[in-house]
């Protein structure tokens, strides 16, 4: 990744959600893999606004224990 900040990076992975309609997760994963690069050294690429929506994708899928609203049951 010559040059790449987590701007760049931030918009590339936007780019490929949007083209493929696909989540942010997978955007990442596909961008690594298509690029030869260890998606673990990917993780200081992604930016904040990245960071949320993956936690959002996530919350959405049931991957994290973190309620969605401040809501008691009822």
């Amino acid at each position: 990744m010559n040059l790449m900040n987590s701007k760049k990076f931030g918009l590339l992975i936007e780019d490929i959600v949007k083209k493929k309609k696909i989540t942010y997760m997978d955007a990442i994963i596909d961008y690594c893999e298509k690029n030869d690069i260890d998606i673990s050294t990917v993780g200081s690429m992604i930016n904040k606004s990245l960071k949320e929506k993956i936690q959002i994708e996530a919350q959405n899928l049931n991957m994290l224990n973190i309620p969605k609203n401040n809501t008691l049951p009822i």
